[in-house]
């Protein structure tokens, strides 16, 4: 199976959302999704002017963390939709599947379906657990491994094939667990940027992610 590694950006003291769409592709990462939750508009459509570059420059995606309006002046390949942001068959209107990804975040089953009806390209489901890299306030109760297998289990039951990617404090230990689950793939962010040498553990994630695949 392949078993796709997605990471969001996100900024510490000494890095920028620019310096950490650089230390993911280096380290073999091929989709990117640039999350700038708070920024003014100006901001992210600056770094998206930046970060798009690069990302063709290594083959690779890249997904704007909700702001459908800015897909299509920025290039982006598509949108990941929050279930704050604008609904997904919104989305679905104003960027044509085939044409442009949509992603949407989901806690529970109903979230899934709603997001499928709407025409989602994947699922973001998470938190797997707690995360510090978004705002506590904002934070769905925590899933861990008998969530996933719970919402897979009732994905089957209703027919919904739709990809679904773990996110929420994942780190690469998790993810043979989250394979297993029947997930078709992760989103990191903080255990990469955290990390010591966060280009090499980015290369890490990337090596267990085609052993999985090789299974």
């Amino acid at each position: 199976m392949n078993f796709q590694v997605q990471f969001i950006t996100h900024f510490t003291e000494t890095l920028s959302y620019l310096d950490s769409v650089r230390i993911a592709l280096e380290g073999g990462c091929r989709w990117i999704q640039l999350r700038m939750k708070d920024a003014p508009e100006d901001e992210v459509r600056a770094a998206a002017g930046k970060a798009l570059p690069l990302c063709r420059q290594y083959g690779a995606v890249l997904i704007l963390d909700d702001r459908v309006e800015l897909v299509r002046e920025c290039g982006a390949d598509g949108v990941h939709l929050g279930l704050t942001d604008m609904p997904v068959a919104e989305a679905r209107r104003i960027l044509p599947r085939g044409q442009f990804i949509i992603g949407g975040t989901a806690n529970t089953l109903e979230d899934i379906r709603l997001h499928a009806s709407g025409g989602a390209d994947y699922i973001g489901c998470g938190p797997f657990r707690f995360t510090t890299t978004k705002d506590p306030a904002r934070l769905a109760p925590t899933l861990g491994l008998e969530g996933y297998r719970s919402l897979m289990d009732g994905m089957r039951r209703e027919g919904l094939a739709l990809p679904v990617v773990g996110i929420g404090g994942v780190t690469a230990e998790d993810m043979p667990a989250l394979a297993e689950a029947g997930l078709s793939g992760i989103a990191l962010s903080g255990s990469i940027l955290r990390a010591e040498d966060p280009v090499a553990e980015m290369r890490r994630v990337m090596q267990i992610a085609a052993s999985i695949a090789l299974e």
